[in-house]
């Protein structure tokens, strides 16, 4: 018989996700009170929006929060850099010798 640990993470009853580590049903739940907070905040502007539109960009934020903390703060986002593959150097081909029949 196998013991399998799980963690679930529950909001308001519901159950929002099942993580096989503590750390990251942890997190998870970090990213979902971020994403309450902003859900609020995004609430009370004078922007109108659907409450779809709210918990989706709520969502979004809040799981960008890494990429999102340095913008806010007048830092200018790094751009990746796209490497392009490196071409070999290939030997000209010699043209086979035809047969004269």
């Amino acid at each position: 018989m196998a013991v399998i640990v799980k963690y679930i993470v529950v909001r308001n009853g519901e159950e929002k996700m099942t993580f096989a580590t503590k750390k990251e049903a942890d997190a998870y739940d970090k990213m979902l009170d971020i994403a309450d907070n902003l859900f609020e905040f995004l609430e009370s502007s004078k922007i109108k929006l659907s409450e779809n539109q709210l918990e989706d960009i709520s969502l979004l934020l809040a799981d960008n929060k890494d990429k999102l903390i340095p913008i806010l703060r007048g830092v200018k986002p790094k751009k990746k850099i796209v490497k392009k593959p490196e071409q070999k150097e290939s030997k000209p081909k010699k043209a086979k010798a035809q047969k004269n029949n």
